[in-house]
C-alpha cells in the first residue's frame, strides 16, 4: 500500500488545520536546531558568546523599543543556560560547590522566609535568581579542552563583532556608533558601558593567550581591544585594563614571553599614554570622553551618588538578611526623575546591591565564596594564568564598586571565560604553546 509522500501531508495538514500545521512546523523546527547545537555545541557556544558580547539589548531597545530590552536579555540568559545545559549533557556535569551562584540561592531563599520588597514579587525575585546564576551556567559543566581554547579566543573578538555590527547599522542610519556623553563614546551594538567591560574580557583573553602560546600574532588584537576600550571613555575599566596588563608584564614570568619581550611591551604601552596625555593637554581630544573627564574632574562619578543615595536608604530597614535577589531591580522607579536624568535605575555597586537583597550575612557569604572558588579555581593553573587569573579577579572586585559587574550580558562573557581558562587548568597543560608544546617564538628570543 503507497502512502502519501511527506510534502503532501504537510500540504494537506496545513489546509486542513493551518494552526496545528505552523504549531507543527515550529517544533519540527526547534528539534533540528536542538540536535545541531548537540551535534556542534561548540559551535553554538561561540555564536552564543559573540551575540551576547553585543549587548543586542541595546540594539533592540533602538529598533522595536523599551519592551525589548529586558526580553532580549532573558532570551540571551536562557540560552547560555540551555547551552549549558546541552555541555552538561555531552560531557557531563559539576556541582562546584563553591561557585557564588549558590550564595544568590541561599539569599533567594532567605528573602522568601524574612519578606520581599515592597512591589517585589516572588516571581519577580525567581526571574532575578535565573537572572543571577545564568552567567556562572557553564561552570557546572565538565567541557572538552577544545572549548575551553574556542571561547578564550573567542572572547577576543566579542568586542570587535560589537563594533563591526555598530559600523554596519550605522552605515544604514539606524543607529549611531557614537553617543554624546560628557564627550563622544563608542558605543559598537550596545552601551558604551558595557562594550568597555566586555572589551575588559578580551584585553585579559589576549593576555592569556599571548602567555600561553608566545606568539607575536597575538598583539593586534589585543591592541585593537585597548583602543576601542579607550574609544568608550570608560575610566573604570581602562584603568583595570591597564592595571592587570601593567603587573602582569613586569610581575609574571613567563617562558612563552620573555623578560625583553615584556618591557618591550611595556614601554610601547607607556609611549601610546604619554602620547594621548600630550595631545590631551593640547586641547585636541576635549570631544572625545575620557580626555574630556580626565581634563575636568576626575571625581565626577557620572551620577552614581544619585543612585547609591536611594539604596543605602533602604539597608537600615532590613540590615542583615536583605530584601530578596531582585529587589535592586525595585528600589528605583524607572519613571523616577532619578532614572529618566540618568537613564538607569540599577545600583553601579555591586556591594551595595547585594547588601540590599542580601543583607550584611548574603553580601558576606557571596564575597567569601568568590574568594574561595577563585582561589581553589586558580591552584590548578599553570603559574603563570594562576597569577593572571587572580589579578582579573581583584580588579573585578574593585571594579564592582562603580558598575554592574555581576547581572549584565558582560558579566556572562566575562564567566564564560573564566569557565575556560578553568577548564584548560583541570584538563593539565602547561604554557608554552595551544596544548601544552613548545613557544611559537623564534629560538633566539626564548633564549633571551
Amino acid at each position: 500500500m503507497r502512502t502519501l509522500p511527506p510534502a503532501a501531508i504537510g500540504l494537506l495538514l496545513a489546509w486542513a488545520a493551518p494552526g496545528l500545521f505552523w504549531q507543527a512546523l515550529a517544533g519540527l523546527a526547534a528539534v533540528g536546531v536542538l540536535f545541531l547545537a548537540f551535534r556542534h555545541t561548540t559551535l553554538f557556544c561561540l555564536a552564543w558568546l559573540l551575540i551576547a558580547g553585543c549587548s543586542l539589548e541595546m540594539t533592540m531597545t533602538d529598533l522595536v523599543g523599551p519592551e525589548a530590552f529586558q526580553s532580549t536579555i532573558a532570551l540571551i540568559k536562557a540560552a547560555e543556560i540551555g547551552l549549558a545545559a546541552l555541555c552538561a549533557l555531552r560531557w557531563g556535569a559539576r556541582v562546584d560547590p563553591w561557585n557564588p551562584a549558590w550564595a544568590f540561592a541561599i539569599m533567594a531563599a532567605a528573602g522568601l522566609s524574612h519578606g520581599l520588597y515592597p512591589g517585589l514579587t516572588p516571581a519577580d525575585s525567581l526571574r532575578s535568581l535565573i537572572g543571577s546564576v545564568a552567567p556562572f551556567a557553564f561552570c557546572f559543566a565538565r567541557t572538552p579542552r577544545s572549548w575551553a581554547d574556542s571561547v578564550v579566543r573567542g572572547v577576543r573578538w566579542c568586542p570587535v563583532a560589537a563594533v563591526a555590527g555598530g559600523l554596519a547599522l550605522a552605515a544604514m542610519g539606524l543607529r549611531p556608533m557614537f553617543i554624546e556623553s560628557g564627550g563622544l563614546r563608542l558605543t559598537g551594538l550596545g552601551h558604551p558601558a558595557f562594550l568597555a567591560s566586555v572589551c575588559l574580557a578580551g584585553v585579559y583573553a589576549g593576555l592569556i593567550q599571548l602567555y600561553r602560546t608566545g606568539r607575536p600574532a597575538e598583539l593586534p588584537l589585543l591592541g585593537i581591544n585597548l583602543a576601542i576600550l579607550v574609544l568608550t571613555g570608560a575610566r573604570a575599566p581602562l584603568f583595570y585594563a591597564a592595571m592587570v596588563g601593567g603587573l602582569t608584564l613586569v610581575f609574571v614570568a613567563s617562558p612563552t614571553v620573555p623578560v625583553r619581550w615584556r618591557l618591550l611591551l611595556l614601554f610601547s604601552a607607556g609611549v601610546a599614554a604619554t602620547l594621548l596625555v600630550v595631545l590631551m593637554l593640547a586641547g585636541d581630544l576635549e570631544s572625545v570622553r575620557l580626555f574630556n573627564v580626565l581634563g575636568t574632574d576626575l571625581g565626577n562619578l557620572s551620577g552614581r551618588q544619585y543612585l547609591w543615595e536611594a539604596f543605602e536608604a533602604v539597608t537600615g530597614d532590613s540590615p542583615w538578611v536583605g530584601w530578596g535577589v531582585g529587589a535592586g531591580n525595585v528600589i528605583i522607579p524607572a519613571d523616577s526623575p532619578v532614572a529618566k536624568l540618568l537613564h538607569t535605575w540599577a545600583a553601579h555597586n555591586e556591594y551595595l546591591r547585594i547588601q540590599v537583597e542580601g543583607g550584611q550575612l548574603g553580601r558576606a557569604l557571596l564575597i567569601v565564596m568568590f574568594a574561595v572558588w577563585t582561589w581553589r579555581k586558580t591552584g590548578v593553573l599553570p603559574v603563570a594564568e594562576r597569577r593572571i587569573m587572580r589579578l582579573v579577579f581583584l580588579a573585578f572586585a574593585g571594579h564592582a564598586f562603580t558598575d554592574n559587574v555581576l547581572i549584565s550580558t558582560p558579566a556572562c562573557v566575562l564567566f564564560a571565560f573564566a569557565a575556560a581558562v578553568f577548564a584548560r587548568g583541570e584538563l593539565g597543560g602547561e604554557l608554552g604553546g595551544e596544548l601544552g608544546g613548545e613557544s611559537s617564538l623564534p629560538d633566539a628570543v626564548r633564549r633571551a
